[in-house]
């Protein structure tokens, strides 16, 4: 399955709309002491908790942590906001993330500071193409990446995070299945070829990990030499090859920790920053190389869509009509299925 070309150039338009808005005017220390304020005082007043990706903005992965939130990759958002005993959630992310949220927590409410914050594998896979798709390979066991829509997610098998696809391939492969996996071809890629899993795949890719460079990262490593590459395995083959360590975000943020290279040159979203300084602040941490401008990125490796979390639209988040996620009971129950397997799935693998 190849994504259509209309699809493609409806993303990176969507894309380019929001770099072309310009990076949100710099607040004073008195505005954002006055935000962050506000928003701690209406978490507690609405009983509510902040859930934030480790791509969010510094500002908001603090704040966070802070008031009791969560900060952290999607599987562990999922398991937290799941497990919280707070009425609302907060979801600091892309919309899929709150949808999951929904979807796990139907009785709670979910609010996002924007619900244009969404994610290129998201876009670039139809729920209705990718059923007529899955159709076309009934044999298979549907693995679908977590950044899909809810119906994408209600038509899969299984839902998996990129800390767990290898373990789920794996486990399949064991089974003696077959497997269709979406979207992300990369992430695809990588899993096939370690674990050597039958499988076909949707073409989709994140517009962040896909400017990553291999020729650029080579020159890199060359000013760097006692650093230890980090990779994502939603960049490119070319790129992974070439790195001492594949892993989520949360993998990435260990190898940091436990290795003991003084330097790290960093192939994920930037945003990832923060966490890995705070876990290692005797390390140094560097940007891997994009494409630099780009019909897809001019971010040095940022997603357009994370950055739309800001402190403003935070703290506007119980004063707004338009924010709150809702997802389809019918659906939310069928999209419940494949996702309760991956976490009682982690779970099993977490006891062993």
């Amino acid at each position: 399955m190849t994504i259509a070309s209309d699809r493609l150039q409806a993303i990176r338009e969507q894309v380019q709309y929001h770099l072309d808005k310009g990076a949100p005017e710099e607040l004073s220390a008195q505005r954002k002491a006055e935000l962050v304020s506000s928003i701690k005082d209406q978490l507690v007043a609405h009983n509510a908790v902040i859930v934030a990706h480790y791509y969010t903005a510094p500002e908001i992965q603090a704040l966070a942590e802070e008031t009791g939130g969560c900060v952290s990759d999607s599987l562990e958002m999922a398991r937290f906001g799941h497990d919280h005993e707070a009425e609302t959630l907060i979801v600091a992310g892309v919309r899929f993330m709150g949808e999951t949220a929904k979807i796990l927590t139907p009785e709670k409410r979910v609010l996002m500071p924007t619900l244009e914050a969404t994610c290129s594998l998201d876009l670039g896979c139809p729920a209705d193409e990718f059923s007529a798709f899955c159709d076309e390979h009934a044999d298979r066991q549907v693995v679908v990446y977590a950044n899909t829509s809810a119906a994408v997610k209600a038509r899969a098998d299984w839902v998996v995070t990129s800390s767990i696809a290898l373990d789920v391939a794996e486990y399949l492969t064991d089974q003696g299945e077959k497997i269709l996996w979406a979207p992300d071809r990369h992430l695809g890629d990588y899993v096939r070829r370690e674990t050597g899993a039958d499988m076909v795949m949707w073409d989709g890719a994140c517009i962040v990990h896909e400017e990553f460079k291999a020729r650029s990262l080579l020159d890199l490593r060359q000013v760097y030499p006692d650093a230890a590459v980090l990779v994502h395995p939603e960049s490119p083959a070319s790129v992974i090859e070439l790195a001492d360590r594949v892993g989520s975000t949360t993998q990435i943020i260990n190898a940091a920790k436990e290795m003991d290279n003084p330097q790290f040159i960093v192939a994920t979203d930037q945003g990832i920053f923060y966490k890995l300084q705070q876990q290692a602040p005797d390390k140094q941490f560097i940007m891997a190389p994009t494409a630099g401008n780009g019909a897809t990125c001019r971010s040095c490796g940022n997603c357009p869509w994370m950055a739309m979390n800001e402190l403003e639209t935070l703290a506007q988040v119980f004063d707004r009509d338009d924010n709150e996620i809702f997802v389809d009971r019918e659906l939310g129950e069928r999209a419940m299925r494949p996702l309760r397997r991956m976490l009682d799935f982690n779970a099993r693998k977490q006891a062993a």
